[in-house]
């Protein structure tokens, strides 16, 4: 009795640990953009005060208002005001970039590369 219990349990952990690698979130893929003065400025002129609202822009700069930086690759990502606000969203999130990336984006104008996920992003600093 107790090796069918020993192996009733393992099959259930060997289960849920399956089930975890199956929902694992899937890159989409990358693109890169410079942060430039301009991604630091609402479409109304306010200086925005977060390193979500600064990449957000740079992607409203690109799609919208069609102001690319020389550096700034065109996503398939974030077209849309709803989907940037998403966007916005999943940048808020602690492991979507490092305090000291945050603090670059939001003091200065770096190159980034931007992973998309289907749940997440990662933001990382190229130079």
């Amino acid at each position: 009795m107790k090796t069918v219990r020993t192996i009733a349990a393992g099959l259930v952990a060997a289960l849920l640990l399956g089930s975890g690698a199956a929902q694992a979130d899937t890159l989409l893929g990358t693109y890169v953009a410079r942060i430039s003065e301009k991604d630091h400025l609402a479409s109304d002129g306010y200086v925005l005060d977060s390193a979500a609202q600064v990449v957000r822009q740079d992607r409203a700069n690109v799609h919208k208002h069609i102001q690319t930086d020389e550096e700034d690759d065109i996503d398939d990502w974030f077209t849309t005001n709803a989907k940037r606000a998403r966007f916005e969203q999943l940048l808020n999130k602690a492991d979507a970039m490092s305090n000291s990336t945050r603090s670059a984006i939001l003091h200065g104008e770096p190159l980034i590369e931007v992973q998309v996920y289907r749940q997440s992003v990662k933001v990382r600093l190229l130079d």
